[in-house]
């Protein structure tokens, strides 16, 4: 009885695993081609070195979002 619990617990954490990074594989490529698509004369690092905060703001949002994605992949 044990064991089948244990099986289907290492099951649902792999799939959750899988999911989580699949999730951040997919959200990171999305941010990239954003990035390089929409934001082309901007360089991000450089404008927060200047303090611009609206860069500042976006730039954590979008960690902010890597972590939720990461988060819902473990909850499962």
């Amino acid at each position: 009885m044990e064991f089948d619990f244990l099986g289907a617990s290492i099951v649902n954490l792999t799939i959750n695993i899988i999911y989580t990074l699949i999730a951040l594989f997919v959200g990171m490529k999305a941010l990239l081609i954003i990035d390089d698509k929409l934001l082309k004369s901007i360089d991000l690092q450089e404008e927060i070195k200047k303090g611009n905060i609206a860069v500042s703001i976006f730039a954590s949002s979008i960690l902010i979002f890597v972590a939720i994605i990461v988060t819902f992949g473990f909850k499962g």
